[in-house]
Parts: structure tokens; sequence; C-alpha cells
């Protein structure tokens, strides 16, 4: 189920503080979700997600701003009585009570009959693929069994939100791969609006409708994970979501919105210009290493673009995101630039000379305000 066009919201936060002593963790913030949406907020350590996410639960309160849920002002209201479920990276499970009687916990706090609760528990645990499960210890789950049983768990009160606080943090990295795509099915099947918090940038791309970009308590960017990727609106996002080449230098001149970057080093940058900037400035350009054309034979790079002569330092292997690391022949500066998924250039050797270009469109440069990720 997507998002239902038109619908109310079903979160929207109207400028939200919240400080701590001197510290502002959270600044005048404000976004609106969608009904049946999966919404991520992604950011570094300490850049105040979690806070937003805890308020958003209830609990704690916001020093300003309003949190309005499915329709409904929060103000004064506690988070026990929220139309809200949480689903935390330790997952909080009962060891001493069975996986049915877990999915059924909450049920038993609203006062639901035993033998309903029983029945919705079941019927939730098979929706969640763990079917005839509902008799067995928690410990004799695996790491996304016990992941779907906190899902199921909070899933069963039917709440407008699923709020969850990078619940795959803990999990190894094949599981957490298998589980991204578990979760986006689940939300997809329940249809209801998962607001998703996590420092993983592949996590927060490949799940999500709409993705914030967070940072010392600000959005820097919110929309879709193409348009976070193909058209970041600052630096800190360029350099935050995907990896990128970073080069810093002057703006020489602009054309066309392309404009020309002369290093320290001496080497020359052709990128899209992002905002206002002018010659002369101080500049920030990024550069997706998939961007780049790589060749043993400068005649074969396409033409019109900045030729450059590099020398093999290292090669990544990882499958189709396989990469080589290597030093422009004149300046020094190191590049990382995507092999061609074919294999073409599997044979590359470290040491070997190379020529290489970069597609200035696909690349993007902003005045450089001395932060970087």
């Amino acid at each position: 189920m997507s998002a239902v066009p038109g619908a109310t919201p079903d979160l929207e936060v109207r400028g939200v503080v919240k400080e701590f002593g001197a510290h502002r963790a959270v600044q005048d913030l404000s976004l609106s979700v969608a009904r049946g949406s999966f919404f991520s907020i992604l950011g570094p350590s300490g850049c105040g997600k979690t806070t937003l996410l805890r308020m958003i639960a209830g609990f704690i309160e916001p020093d300003s701003g309003e949190i309005v849920i499915g329709g409904q002002s929060m103000a004064g209201v506690g988070p026990n009585r929220r139309p809200v479920n949480m689903v935390f990276q330790q997952l909080a499970l009962f060891p001493m009570m069975s996986v049915g009687e877990n999915v059924a916990f909450g049920l038993a706090r609203r006062g639901v009959r035993k033998a309903d609760r029983t029945r919705r528990a079941e019927a939730m645990l098979e929706r969640v693929g763990l079917a005839g499960a509902a008799q067995k210890r928690v410990d004799e789950l695996s790491g996304g069994q016990r992941q779907r049983v906190a899902i199921a768990r909070s899933m069963v009160l039917e709440p407008t939100l699923l709020l969850l606080d990078e619940p795959l943090g803990a999990l190894d990295l094949k599981l957490r791969e298998h589980m991204k795509i578990e979760l986006k099915q689940l939300q997809a099947a329940f249809g209801t609006t998962f607001v998703y918090i996590t420092h993983d940038q592949s996590e927060a791309l490949v799940l999500s409708d709409h993705v914030a970009v967070m940072n010392r308590g600000r959005f820097e960017q919110v929309g879709t994970p193409q348009q976070l990727y193909y058209e970041p609106a600052t630096a800190f996002v360029a350099g935050f979501v995907g990896a990128s080449n970073r080069v810093f230098g002057r703006l020489k001149s602009a054309d066309g919105g392309v404009g020309e970057i002369e290093t320290v080093e001496g080497c020359r940058v052709c990128a899209r210009t992002s905002g206002t900037m002018a010659s002369g400035d101080h500049v920030e350009a990024l550069i997706r290493p998939e961007a780049a054309n790589l060749e043993r034979e400068a005649e074969r790079l396409p033409q019109g673009q900045i030729r450059y002569v590099g020398s093999i330092e290292s090669l990544l292997f990882d499958g189709a995101n396989s990469a080589a690391l290597l030093n422009e022949e004149i300046s020094r500066l190191p590049f990382r630039v995507a092999l061609p998924q074919t294999g073409r250039l599997a044979d590359l050797k470290v040491g070997e000379r190379v020529h290489f270009s970069f597609d200035p469109r696909r690349a993007v440069c902003f005045r450089d305000t001395g932060t970087h990720v």
C-alpha cells in the first residue's frame, strides 16, 4: 500500500524545538508524513534524530511547537495514550514469555480477553511469516525472527504510526541486508505509516518513500531517495548520502550552470554549480565514483571532458560495487573510480597507469562553508 494522495497526513511536526541546557538538540523542525508511507530520518550520531522520535512517541515534551498524529494534536497526551508504537534496536522482548505471549502483551494490558488476544496474536504472527511459532521461546528464534516478533507485537495494536529506532543496528551484515527487504515488504503489506531513524544511508535509501537528512538539529533536505542522491541541496547531503570524491578549490568560471574549479594542487575539475557563487569563491566539488569513465587508452574517453592520468594505488573488489583507488598524476589528488560492472577492467593491476574523466553534470559543487562530513 502506498501513500494516500490528498489524505490527512498521519504525522505533522510543526516548528518543534527541544533544548537540554545550553544545547539545542532540535531546532525549529517541521515535517509532514503521508498516510501509508515509509519515512526515514537519516543523520549522524548526535544530530537529534532520536530526540525527535522520542518527542513523537511522547516520552519527552517539546519546549515549543506542536506534534499532530492522525489529525489530532498530541499536546498533553501521554505516550500510553498516543496511537503510536515503537520498535527499539534492543527489541525488549520478554524471555520468560512465549512468542505468542510477547505479541499479545499489549492486548493484555488493554484488557482484551485471552481467547481474543491469542487469536489476534497468532493471526499477526502468520502475517509476519511466523505461523506456528506462538508456543516457541524467544531464545529459540533467530535474530531476524525476533525482529519480526517485535514488529508483530507493535502492529497487533493497530497503531497509526510505527516508530523504529535503528532496529537493524544489532544485526550482522547479511541479516541486516535481508531484513531491509523484509521491512519494506511488511510495511507495504500492512499499509501502516512507518517513521524510521537510522545513521545508515543504505537503509534509508532502500526502505523509504521519503527521507529527511538531519544535521545539528535541523533538516538539511527532505526528499525522495533519488532526489537526495542525484540532486543534493547541500554539501552535507552530497557527502553523507552515497560515496563521493571531494575536491576543494576556487571557482575560476561558471558557464551554463557548470563551474570550473582549480585546486591548490593544480588540478582542474568541472561540476554543475549549486546555489549562488562567483569567480574566486572557495568551493567544494563532490564527484560520485560511478560518474567516472576509466580507460587504458585516453582515446576511448568521451569527448569534451577533462582527461586525467593516474596510477592505480589499490583495487577494491566488491562485485558490482568494485572500485579503483588512484592518484591523479600531476596533483597527486586521490580519486575513487567505480569499475565497469561488465568486468571489462577486471585485470587491472596496482601501479598501472590509466586514463579517466568525469561527466561534469554528474558532479556538483557548493560554496565551501568549512563544515565537512
